[in-house]
């Protein structure tokens, strides 16, 4: 009795859970994680494809994720056998599936063929090469059918019917046709994808999204690969039923995840990419609508408005407010703080955007204070100001960003006092001088009175 109580111990010990292992436990709902990521990329990509409907090539994306969204769907056991029973036809399912699958290898050939060639090349060769996709893929679901119908069936398999059935008649030919056709897509697909990845000149985006492509794909060879060496054990009377069980579906599974986020990726990439710059412009532009707010008013805020939206109120908001500017902008001191900023050896670009920093604070204070410019261009400045107006409406960002720059903006707005006090000095100066020269050509009598 007590030789027993080890082997009895290592019966109730908890063994040690293996990859195989863990994908059999889970392989129930093993397949519902990639569809749940391929319905959120669908829920993502929807907006645009309902908003862009006339673009094929975004509705070819969306068509693309419905079918490996069903592929996903209708493999995993729990949707098999709800299929078979619905129609009770056992193991229906099976060709069902590998319908989907095979239609969703001709549409990925199809998309790559057209998103590479441009929708505007409809060039002879393209359109034979989408002619034969069609056609071939389109034969090869018709011939999965009709060897299903020939095929004796009668067991009802959820995770094994390719090696269960893998030396049965029709049924045989079924299984190898779809990982033939599947195969022979993959590699044609991967061989496009990477051959577009080494071209020059591509976006940044669509290169890291035809990187995911080419992994996704590669991949899909290794799951064609697993399959294939499992039936082939079944010919050659080995089990390596553990290949289609437990190597393959996870190789499907991120497969298809990365085939997702390479198709969505230059899309997607591009949308959020568009947004982060209206985001960004409306920032930039703040300090120059703040200081035009000063001067009263606002864009009014509303909830969930797109950020667009914000862009174009905002621009044409501290447009108006520079338009009601136009009466109080020095001309000459927009000249000096030009030449200002470029002493301070500002680039002539920066130095242009500061002097207009330095312009519009002025006429905001002059505003403020109630000193309108005559027009006269006497004093401090020239009057209406409208070129200058006209410029500045076309440089708002520009202005706005040197407004961020305070200290940058004191230092030429000091030098350019500086340098409209040393001209007035020297107008007034002159304006002495002329003066007494007047006086004195002026005078027939010499100094003291005393005719010479």
């Amino acid at each position: 009795m007590n030789d027993l109580a080890p082997v009895a111990a290592r019966l109730t010990e908890p063994q040690a859970l293996t990859p195989a292992g863990f994908v059999n436990d889970f392989y129930p709902s093993f397949w519902w994680i990639p569809a749940g990521i391929l319905a959120a990329a669908l829920a993502i990509k929807l907006p645009s494809i309902i908003r862009l409907w006339t673009d094929p090539l975004l509705r070819a994306v969306g068509g693309l994720l419905v079918l490996a969204l069903s592929v996903f769907v209708f493999v995993a056991p729990s949707t098999i056998r709800w299929v078979n029973q619905v129609t009770g036809v056992p193991n229906i399912s099976g060709p069902w599936v590998y319908s989907l699958l095979t239609a969703f290898c001709g549409s990925c050939l199809l998309l790559i063929i057209t998103w590479r060639d441009g929708l505007s090349d409809r060039s002879p060769r393209t359109r034979a090469a989408m002619r034969w996709v069609l056609g071939t893929y389109a034969a090869v679901i018709a011939a999965l059918w009709i060897m299903f119908a020939l095929a004796e069936m009668p067991e009802e398999r959820l995770r094994d019917l390719d090696t269960h059935y893998a030396n049965t008649p029709y049924a045989r030919e079924m299984i190898v046709l779809y990982l033939l056709a599947h195969t022979v897509a993959t590699l044609i697909t991967n061989a496009l994808i990477w051959n577009w990845v080494r071209t020059d000149g591509l976006d940044s985006l669509l290169r890291w999204g035809l990187k995911f492509l080419g992994v996704g794909y590669a991949l899909q060879l290794a799951f064609d690969a697993a399959k294939l060496s499992a039936v082939g054990g079944r010919w050659a009377g080995r089990d390596l039923d553990w290949l289609s069980t437990a190597v393959a579906p996870p190789l499907a599974c991120l497969s298809a995840i990365l085939i997702a986020v390479g198709f969505i990726l230059p899309h997607t990439g591009q949308y959020l990419h568009d947004r982060r710059q209206v985001r960004d412009a409306v920032r930039e532009l703040r300090p120059l609508y703040r200081l035009m707010k000063a001067g009263g008013g606002g864009v009014p805020r509303v909830l969930r408005t797109p950020p667009e939206l914000r862009l174009i109120r905002r621009e044409t908001f501290i447009r108006d407010g520079l338009l009601a500017l136009s009466r109080f902008v020095d001309a000459d001191l927009r000249a000096r703080s030009y030449e200002a900023a470029l002493a301070l050896g500002h680039p002539p670009d920066r130095a242009k955007a500061l002097a207009a920093a330095v312009t519009v604070l002025d006429a905001a204070d002059a505003r403020s204070q109630g000193r309108e410019r005559d027009g006269a261009g006497s004093g401090s400045g020239s009057g209406s100001g409208e070129a200058d107006t006209t410029d500045l409406l076309r440089d708002i960002g520009a202005v706005s960003r040197a407004l961020r720059c305070p200290d940058e903006v004191r230092a030429v707005r000091e030098r350019a006092a500086a340098a409209g006090a040393a001209t007035a000095a020297a107008v007034a100066t002159a304006a002495a001088a002329a003066s007494a020269d007047g006086e004195r050509a002026g005078d027939p009598v010499g100094h003291g009175g005393t005719e010479r």
